[in-house]
């Protein structure tokens, strides 16, 4: 629905009067971007069912039936007049930055807040002005700086409603500069924040790199990616409270978020800075052009995340093919997505023992992300079968190769030829974490061009009594 109604934004745009079709139950989701695009006066017509399970005859039945005469009639009726009883009411005030917008037990603040649509469904720490407080006093911003506006419902990213955020998911003061690096990153505009709410359903994935993980207590080591140590939890739940309340990207009723099955919140991904200093091995901060002295935070999307990968042998091909072996696995057929849209980023959570395992056999990231790159394959037709079946009905990978947008290893004929799933080997990304004492790990696989990683420095200074004062969160340029 996002492409739907940017095209149509578009062709208004253009001074040509546009109807949007899209699948039922879309609508809200529709109109909620619709109205962020500036286009929310344009009417929706909704296809009665879901296009590709029906056959096509059926298809071709309901879009002669049903679709076209919608469409007919959105169009005579002027598009003025199609603005829905919702859309036309005042919306709810907001409410004001320091206003107390409710009082009672804690029982009845967890009520309020989840009529409001303000809870992830989990209790929330009330957001009192002292809390909130505790956070503004972590950074030299002012609490009513604007940091950017988040589509689709257009609300303004504030360091005010990043502390409020932080508060109620549970996060302590000293998280703030890390709360702010990833609004930071919500906002960018490469990151596309308004896709979050796409049928895929993938959630952001916050990977902490720097000295401010030990500083802060973020746990890299074994259990990295489960719930149970306050800072990667609270600050993952962040997310997904601030996805909700700023975006708008909520579940049911509204159903602004479409994931259509989707996943839960993911805890922060932090680096094991000592893993990575004893190899003598480039930290991932680095390979997002950051020094080593810098602390970095990375938000990128999180389509997929694959089964453990267990690696052993005598070689260091031994543990490569079970990596291109696990990574292969993760990505699947859903990779032509990185071919159609260029854009493609799978991360590899590398165990601290296979990074050392495969560093004595003189092999680094580049060699490991040269060899998955090469290795992780998958045949033509299972590609453009998946894409179909997505809606990309159009998707060939030799037309691809035809435009110069994939190289000659994916030229030829036969739909059952190889190609790889990753077109640049540069863009798989690589986090040493985990279990130090075994020899597993995962891959995690980004959405294309939704989600693509974008990272930001975060600034802290020490002061004399020894507390960690934070300061301004900068971007790299």
């Amino acid at each position: 629905m996002p492409a739907v109604m940017r095209a149509a934004a578009a062709a208004e745009r253009a001074g040509v009067p546009a109807v949007a079709i899209g699948g039922a139950g879309f609508e809200p989701m529709g109109r909620a971007i619709g109205k962020s695009l500036g286009i929310g006066h344009v009417p929706i017509v909704s296809y009665p069912g879901v296009i590709l399970t029906d056959d096509t005859d059926t298809f071709r039945t309901k879009m002669r039936e049903r679709v076209a005469p919608d469409v007919v009639d959105a169009l005579v009726a002027g598009s003025a007049t199609t603005a829905t009883s919702a859309e036309t009411s005042a919306p709810d005030r907001e409410p004001e930055p320091r206003e107390i917008v409710f009082r009672g037990d804690l029982d009845a603040v967890q009520d309020h807040f989840e009529e409001r649509g303000w809870s992830d469904g989990l209790p929330v720490v009330p957001p009192t002005l002292d809390r909130v407080d505790a956070f503004l006093a972590r950074t030299r911003r002012d609490a009513g700086e604007i940091i950017g506006s988040l589509a689709p419902e257009q609300r303004e990213a504030t360091v005010h409603n990043v502390a409020v955020n932080g508060v109620m998911a549970g996060c302590r003061p000293e998280y703030m500069p890390v709360l702010l690096g990833i609004a930071e990153c919500l906002v960018d505009p490469v990151f596309r924040i308004a896709d979050a709410g796409s049928t895929p359903g993938w959630e952001p994935l916050v990977v902490l790199s720097g000295p401010v993980v030990e500083r802060l207590g973020f746990n890299s080591r074994t259990g990295a990616m489960r719930v149970g140590r306050r800072a990667n939890t609270s600050v993952g739940r962040f997310v997904r409270l601030y996805l909700r309340n700023l975006p708008g990207l909520r579940i049911l009723p509204e159903h602004t978020d479409q994931g259509a099955i989707a996943t839960s919140f993911n805890v922060v991904l932090a680096e094991n800075d000592d893993a990575v200093r004893d190899l003598g091995w480039p930290s991932f901060r680095r390979d997002r052009g950051f020094g080593d002295d810098d602390s970095v935070v990375t938000v990128q999307s999180c389509v997929t995340i694959g089964a453990p990968i267990y690696s052993g042998g005598d070689h260091a091909r031994d543990h490569l093919h079970a990596l291109a072996v696990g990574m292969r696995d993760a990505m699947g057929p859903w990779s032509y997505t990185g071919m159609e849209f260029g854009a493609w980023h799978p991360l590899l959570v590398l165990g601290p023992s296979i990074a050392r395992a495969l560093h004595g056999h003189g092999v680094g990231k580049d060699e490991i992300r040269a060899y998955v790159a090469e290795h992780a394959r998958i045949t033509v037709a299972e590609l453009e079968r998946c894409a179909w079946a997505v809606g990309s009905t159009s998707f060939r990978v030799d037309e691809l190769v035809r435009r110069g947008e994939l190289d000659e290893r994916y030229a030829g004929t036969d739909p059952q030829r190889m190609v790889p799933m990753c077109p640049r080997a540069g863009d798989i990304g690589i986090v040493l974490a985990g279990n130090e004492s075994r020899n597993q790990s995962r891959g995690y696989v980004q959405n294309h061009v939704q989600g693509v990683p974008v990272s930001r420095r975060v600034e802290c200074r020490r002061v004399e009594c020894g507390r960690i004062e934070c300061g301004r969160i900068e971007e790299d340029t």
